[in-house]
C-alpha cells in the first residue's frame, strides 16, 4: 500500500494511492465515518496490519458504492503533499554509507555506522519550495536517500529479527549546507535547516519491497542524473542499521532512519568544480518502487 499526507488550508489528511487515483481517507471520513479506519499516518503506522486491513477494507468499500468519487479521488497533480511521515519521534540518519561515496569524498570506509540526528523542522513534502538559507550558507548540497519506517518498537533485535519491525519505506533528499556541517566535528548543523528533509510522496508498505538492498536510486538536478547506484553499495545493510540503532535507542513506531547517499553528491566533485544548490534549482529523488520526490529550491524571502 502506498499511503501519502494531504494538505490543503485545513488538517494534514490521510490519503493512500489506489489505481492511478489518490483516495482522500480523510475526507471520506468526514462523509461515511468508520471508528475502525485511521485518518491519521502516524495512527497507521502505529496500528500496523490491523489498521492497514481496516484502510484497504474502506477503501473497497467507497469503491464498490462509488459515493463521492469525484471528490473523494484526486489527482496527484491536484494535491499538495505533506511529509509522507508527519511526526516522528527520531530521525536518525547514517553517515557516509555507501562505498562509492566514502571513495569519493575520500574518507575511510567506517568500521561501524556513523549516526547523526535530524529534526521535524527538516521535514516538508513532494513538491514543495525549500528556501535556501542563504544567511548562513552558501553551499546546499542533494543527497538521495533511501528510508527506513519504523513500524514496531524495536530495542535489542537481532539482524535476523530487524526488518520484521520495519513499517515501510519512502525517499528523501538529505539536504545538507556542506560549509555548516564541516564548520564543526559535529555534522547536525548543517543537516538540520528548516526544509532540509523532503519525505514521500508516498509511504511504501514493506511488503511491496521483497528486498530494501536492491533497490535503484538516483538524483536529478534540473533533468541531469547526478546520481546513480543502487542501495546494494550500502556498507551496512537496512538489517544491519536497524539492528546496531536499536542495541543503542529504542525504536517507537514512526521513527525514521535516513540510510546514507551514493556517489555524485556535489562534495565529491574536485572543489573547482563544485557548483551547489541555487534559486530554482529542481531536485528530484528517485527510488525503484518508490515513486520520485520533487522539490525546487528558492531563494530565502
Amino acid at each position: 500500500m502506498k499511503l501519502v499526507t494531504i494538505e490543503d488550508n485545513g488538517p494534514q489528511r490521510l490519503g493512500v494511492k489506489l489505481d492511478g487515483k489518490i483516495i482522500d481517507i480523510g475526507s471520506a471520513l468526514n462523509r461515511l465515518p468508520d471508528e475502525e479506519v485511521p485518518a491519521d499516518v502516524m495512527d497507521v503506522i502505529a496500528g500496523g496490519e490491523k489498521a492497514l486491513a481496516a484502510i484497504s477494507g474502506y477503501a473497497e468499500r467507497l469503491l464498490q458504492s462509488g459515493a463521492y468519487t469525484d471528490a473523494l479521488f484526486l489527482r496527484e497533480e491536484d494535491i499538495r503533499f505533506g511529509p509522507c511521515v508527519t511526526r516522528p519521534n527520531k530521525i536518525i540518519c547514517v553517515g557516509l554509507n555507501y562505498r562509492k561515496h566514502a571513495v569519493e569524498t575520500n574518507a575511510p570506509i567506517p568500521q561501524y555506522p556513523i549516526l547523526f540526528n535530524k529534526f521535524n523542522n527538516t521535514l516538508t513534502g513532494h513538491g514543495k519550495d525549500v528556501a535556501l538559507p542563504e544567511r548562513v550558507t552558501s553551499q546546499v548540497d542533494y543527497e538521495a536517500e533511501l528510508a527506513i519506517v519504523i513500524g514496531k518498537t524495536a530495542k535489542y533485535v537481532s539482524k535476523e529479527e530487524a526488518l520484521q519491525h520495519v513499517f515501510g519505506y519512502c525517499n528523501v533528499n538529505d539536504l545538507s549546507a556542506r560549509d555548516l556541517q564541516m564548520r564543526t566535528a559535529q555534522w547536525l548543523l548543517g543537516k538540520s535547516c528548516d526544509g532540509f528533509s523532503p519525505l514521500g510522496p508516498y509511504l511504501v508498505t514493506a511488503d511491496e519491497i521483497e528486498n530494501p538492498n536492491d533497490l535503484e536510486i538516483k538524483c536529478l538536478v534540473n533533468g541531469e542524473v547526478r546520481q546513480h547506484s543502487n542501495t546494494s553499495d550500502m556498507i551496512f545493510a537496512c538489517d544491519e542499521i536497524v539492528s546496531y540503532i536499536s542495541q543503542h535507542m529504542t525504536l517507537v513506531p514512526g521513527d525514521i532512519i535516513l540510510t546514507g547517499t551514493p556517489e555524485g553528491v556535489v562534495l565529491g566533485y574536485p572543489e573547482e568544480k563544485r557548483v551547489y544548490l541555487k534559486h530554482g534549482d529542481v531536485v528530484t529523488i528517485e527510488i525503484e518502487k518508490l515513486g520520485s520526490l520533487t522539490n525546487r529550491m528558492v531563494n530565502e524571502a
